[in-house]
């Protein structure tokens, strides 16, 4: 995995779309035995060059119940968005992640995995690309009905301060996702 990892990093297939430039950003490890599938990396984790490095990852962490430090032990989380540098600015917020990464290299990565028990998609982009025809009109239906794809898959919303709206109208994520979130997370430890 070390000789994909490091092949992954030095990628430039979509540079010429890149405000910034092409940072991939990614962490995994054979043993990982759970995987995190994100959007896209911020301006702050572009910079930083570590992911879930900004408040979504804080929150993000703060809704597995988990420490910094076992968020960023490869051997357990594997951090892989589906646009692995930094898209750009949008007219409402960050571009969406670039289509290239995700078909170029997922496969790869996962055939390197010995033990994912469960992968974790956050927002719509990761669950209509791992869904499929099986992801729900919106994401506020594919989260809702979670159970639907358990016990491989676990959608999220984003975990972005941006989605405080989406979070009061939906009181049940926090009532019946996390809960179950957080159980299978320990369970996986």
């Amino acid at each position: 995995m070390d000789a994909l990892l490091r092949k992954i990093k030095q990628c430039t297939i979509c540079q010429e779309h890149l405000a910034l430039g092409p940072r991939p950003i990614v962490s995994a490890h054979p043993d990982s035995k759970i995987v995190i599938i994100g959007q896209a990396p911020g301006t702050k984790v572009h910079k930083t060059g570590v992911p879930w490095d900004d408040p979504s990852g804080k929150q993000l962490r703060k809704w597995l119940g988990v420490t910094d430090e076992v968020f960023y032990d490869e051997t357990k989380i594997a951090l892989i968005p589906m646009g692995f540098c930094y898209p750009g600015k949008g007219k409402t917020g960050d571009l969406p992640p670039r289509p290239e990464c995700a078909p170029e290299w997922h496969k790869p990565l996962f055939d390197e995995f010995k033990n994912v028990e469960l992968v974790i998609l956050i927002g719509m982009y990761a669950q209509k690309y791992y869904l499929q025809k099986e992801s729900k009109k919106t994401l506020t239906e594919t989260v809702k009905n979670y159970n639907q794809y358990l016990p491989k898959y676990l959608p999220l919303p984003h975990p972005s301060p941006r989605n405080r709206f989406w979070l009061t109208k939906n009181p049940w994520f926090e009532v019946e996702v996390l809960p179950e979130l957080r159980k299978r997370i320990k369970k996986t430890m």
